[in-house]
Parts: C-alpha cells; structure tokens; sequence
C-alpha cells in the first residue's frame, strides 16, 4: 500500500458493563493515505455478522483487502484522499448489528462517539457531519441504515451494501432451520454453549450458523431482561409456531418499516448509496429496493445498483460504494 494502515486501542465507555461482557477496550484500524490524515474526512467501515476488525485484514486469492482497495483508489486518484476506519464489532453472540441493544451493548455509540472521537482527537480528522461517510455489508450494512436514522448528527453520508431488510424475506426462511438446532437443548443459552465447544473442538456447520444468527438478531430485536441470554425467540418450540407478538418486535426494526417512519432523519442526509446482488441467498435484493423507493419518496438523493452475485464475497462492490460517496464528503 502507498498509505499506512495503523492500528490504535480504542477504550469505549460505550460498551462498559455490556451485558455479554464482551471488551470495552477494542483495537481499532485506520487507513491513512500518504501525506497523512490531519485535516481528511473520513469514512468508516462497519463488518458483517460473524466478522471482527482482524478480518480487514484478511484477503481472497488474489483478491486485495478493503484497505488495500480504498488505496489503490486513492493512488489513481479515482476518489480524493480520505481517512478510512475500521472498528470491531465482534461479540459473544458472534456480532452484532451495530445498534443499541441492551442485551448485546451500545455498539451504536460505540461507533459514533467513542471511536469518532478517538479518530478526530488523535489524528485531527474532520469533525463536522459532512466530512464523514459510513459503509458496512450486511450486518453492517443495516448498521449503517440505523447510523443514518438514528445519528445524522454525526454521518451525513450513508452506504449499506446488501442490508439485512424485509425481514419477512431475509430471516422467516432461517426460522425453523433454527427451530430444529436448538431441540433438546434446554434453552438458547445451553444451546450457545454446545455450539461455541462445538466450534473450539472442530468448527461450526451451516446449520449451526444460521441458528446464531437468527439467536444474535433475537437479542438485538426481541430482547427480554431475565430470560436466557436475555431474549425471546420469535418461535415456540418444540413446534416452531410463529410468536406473533415477538415477531412483531422484530418488524419494528426492519428497515423497510423504519425508513418511511424516520423521514425527518433521513431528509438530513446528504445521500445514500445502496445496492445487492441479483442472486442474494437472504433475498435482501428485494429489501433493498424496497428501502431505495421508501428513500427517493422521501426526497433523499440515492444511488441504487444492482450486480450478478450472490451475498458472499462481495467485498469488490466497496469500490462502487466509495466512488460515489468519499467524492461527496466535505473538505474543510
């Protein structure tokens, strides 16, 4: 790489007494172009579910890492210099959606104020909403969505490739799968257990990780104080019906919903990138678009792409997302 990627110790009261207790000291990687970051807007990168900030690290055969990208677009000057953030999001639950969940942490303020705030004071980035972009995939990716409704104040610009989104489409399909995993286990916690000895003994099958996800995504949109892990699951077992009124807190949180609910916030953006491949195994294709039309009718400027590929190593698409958003930040 031309620029350097430095590696920093983020303390975060945001995630003190966090209810997994998870760490609250967490590393943090920033890409800096040459000439150094003093004085750049930024842009900041939140990972998929079942990622950590090592994984940016981590490349494809052949493939460059995101930092590596986000250089070599700087290098050809396809996209002016920016500060690029890289923060962990890795929890006991194998991730999280970047929000304020009680039962996981406040990931949320995690993002825009603890590592904001240690990027801007120790390497003098741009403190001002314009001058800052957030881009995730996945997980991420609704995490940015949530930064846009929830954080205005702090990012102005959005990009959120293949976010979790109509969630009668991307998670209904996952339930009974996870309905049969966790049979004959006494409850969601035994179960966690048995799959995180599974994963040290051997590793995790397919199965095995779809039925985390769909336990991780309880904690964040179902939480309950005193159960186990302090969550409901949106089924009964041992049958698999549908608990309608814990499935309704879910679809509170679902994108296509909160969108339209949150106009005021989104009208703040300067713009949002969003887009998902044709062959996506969750079907967040068609979320996806169902958010880009909910955005358009509420006058904000997107930018909405579509691509041949499925949801799994999609990282290449981070190219489109920063050529059309880090020419779009301010500069002074």
């Amino acid at each position: 790489m031309k620029g350097e990627l430095l590696e920093l110790e983020v303390d975060a009261p945001a995630l003190a007494g966090n209810a997994l207790g998870d760490p609250a000291r967490r590393t943090l990687l920033v890409y800096v172009p040459p000439g150094g970051a003093a004085g750049l807007p930024t842009i900041t990168f939140l990972h998929g579910f079942a990622g950590s900030v090592a994984g940016w690290r981590t490349a494809s055969v052949f493939a460059p890492t995101v930092p590596e990208r986000l250089d070599a677009l700087v290098d050809a000057g396809e996209i002016p210099p920016v500060a690029g953030v890289f923060p962990d999001g890795a929890t006991a639950l194998g991730g999280t959606q970047w929000t304020n969940a009680p039962a996981v942490g406040r990931y949320q303020d995690y993002v825009a104020d603890d590592v904001r705030g240690a990027v801007e004071a120790r390497l003098g980035t741009l403190a001002r909403p314009e001058a800052r972009a957030v881009v995730g995939k996945s997980s991420g990716g609704y995490g940015a969505l949530c930064l846009g409704r929830d954080r205005p104040d702090v990012f102005a610009l959005v990009g959120a490739h293949a976010p979790d989104s109509c969630f009668e489409y991307c998670y209904l399909p996952d339930l009974p799968k996870t309905a049969a995993m966790l049979l004959g286990a006494p409850d969601s916690a035994a179960w966690l257990a048995g799959a995180r000895r599974r994963a040290r003994e051997a590793k995790l099958s397919g199965a095995d990780f779809t039925a985390l996800s769909v336990v991780a995504m309880a904690a964040h949109y179902s939480p309950r104080p005193g159960a186990p892990l302090g969550l409901d699951l949106p089924f009964e077992l041992p049958t698999a019906r549908l608990r309608e009124d814990v499935w309704a807190r879910w679809l509170e949180h679902d994108p296509v919903r909160f969108v339209p609910r949150a106009a005021d916030a989104f009208r703040k953006l300067g713009a949002v990138f969003l887009d998902c491949g044709t062959r996506d195994e969750f079907n967040i294709r068609w979320g996806t678009r169902m958010v880009a039309e909910s955005l358009r009718a509420l006058g904000v400027p997107v930018e909405h792409q579509e691509f041949e590929d499925g949801h799994m190593g999609t990282s290449y698409r981070y190219d489109a997302s920063l050529r059309f958003l880090v020419p779009r930040l301010a500069r002074s």
